[in-house]
């Protein structure tokens, strides 16, 4: 018999896992379904923003605040979401957020200033921030096979959601440009119809969560540590999503086709890259690699020709598709704060990047030149590195998720 090294999953875990991330209760894919489409709305503007810019009559950096508008609301809004569904159940705040985007994406597409569209987002946003925080928890707690295969379904979402919006954004934008905010609001009805038939009540949590709960949540320093280098990451992540589409100079379908390769492989890196990197050397490196490799795309953004640009971008998917997955399992994991709390905090700290990136870079593109956003992004995420190098024990714990995923890919034999 060979005994189980602490940290490492019981047999009953291994065992569900080598039942694979797609075996999962309807339930489940209900919830990452209405998840798609909800990360759908974040790469869905991008086609159209020339577009809209163009019919509002707004600038680059006004049409930018269609984002920070958009996570600046999801990001205050994550430190409510605990307590809202601790209150009213998983399931009711499920429902209740993919109610509010229905109607704000459905009044988005009737604007008539940017202003209004800029309003409209932030409805939207608070929508999206009770769906998506809530939706992580729901996933975690209703999947089989553990936390890690929960993390990465989600992830999935998140990555085919991103590369889906684009192109749904480019088909529907270049009929008009109001037409991507009334299609996302149909498919969050079809998310809201599917959740409300197959998703029962959710567990009560063993305590109502408070507040500060996430914010006190921020005082452990792993989780401080994960959460302030995700915001510099963001800020650089967000800066090639709202601002390239600008320097591209393409029609909505280019675009749509550039941020659709850029999506696929955010999906695919975030689903077998990260796993398999993470495997071989660490989750702490796995951060160090993609930011390092985030920073060579930025420089590619801000140095090379328009071919140069379009590779630059679609290669920007690998690194953001690495660090998504590692930085969510690594908030989820790395302190005993409850999953949706730690989730809460963790949120609210890495959407403040981006909500400010997308209007810096808007403004530093407009008063000076198209490079200069880049070369800050590249600045940001050499920023997170230092964080992780100069907290790195802080982020000590996470030697168990390694270990969890080694004896993943490695179980113990059974006895015979």
């Amino acid at each position: 018999m060979h005994p189980t090294p602490p940290g490492a999953p019981s047999a009953s875990e291994q065992a569900a896992r080598r039942g694979g991330i797609l075996r999962q209760p309807l339930a489940v894919w209900a919830t990452a379904f209405a998840a798609v489409v909800a990360f759908m709305g974040i790469g869905l503007v991008d086609p159209i923003l020339p577009a809209i810019a163009e019919g509002l009559h707004a600038s680059p950096s006004q049409v930018s605040l269609l984002f920070t508008s958009y996570f600046l609301i999801t990001a205050v809004a994550m430190l409510v979401t605990g307590w809202v569904s601790s209150r009213i159940g998983g399931r009711r705040t499920l429902l209740a957020g993919l109610a509010l985007v229905v109607v704000f994406a459905s009044l988005a597409g009737t604007s008539d200033t940017v202003g209004q569209l800029v309003g409209f987002r932030a409805g939207w946003g608070l929508g999206n921030a009770l769906f998506v925080a809530t939706a992580l928890a729901v996933i975690v707690g209703a999947a089989s096979g553990g936390a890690e295969s929960a993390i990465i379904l989600y992830e999935a979402a998140l990555g085919l959601g991103i590369s889906m919006g684009p192109l749904l954004g480019a088909l529907l934008g270049d009929m008009n440009w109001r037409y991507p905010f009334f299609g996302t609001a149909a498919l969050m009805a079809v998310g809201f119809l599917l959740i409300a038939a197959l998703l029962g009540p959710t567990p009560p949590p063993e305590r109502r969560t408070r507040l500060t709960d996430p914010i006190r949540a921020l005082a452990h320093g792993g989780l401080s540590t994960t959460a302030f280098t995700a915001l510099f990451y963001n800020y650089a992540f967000f800066t090639v999503l709202a601002f390239t589409p600008f320097v591209l100079g393409m029609d909505a379908h280019g675009i749509g086709l550039v941020f659709f390769g850029w999506g696929v492989l955010v999906a695919l890196t975030s689903v077998f890259g990260a796993p398999f990197l993470q495997r071989r050397i660490g989750t702490v490196r796995v951060m160090h690699l993609a930011l390092g490799l985030l920073v060579l795309c930025q420089l590619g953004l801000a140095l090379t020709g328009h071919t140069g640009i379009i590779i630059s971008t679609i290669l920007c998917g690998i690194p953001i598709g690495l660090n998504n997955t590692v930085f969510t399992e690594a908030a989820m994991e790395v302190s005993d704060a409850p999953r949706p709390v730690a989730s809460a905090g963790y949120n609210f700290v890495r959407w403040l990047g981006g909500a400010v990136a997308p209007y810096i870079a808007g403004r530093l593109g407009e008063e000076i030149n198209s490079d200069v956003p880049y070369y800050v992004g590249a600045v940001s995420c050499l920023i997170a590195v230092l964080i992780l190098v100069l907290r790195r024990h802080h982020l000590r714990d996470l030697e168990r998720v390694d270990i969890d995923h080694a004896f993943q890919e490695n179980p113990l034999p059974s006895r015979t």
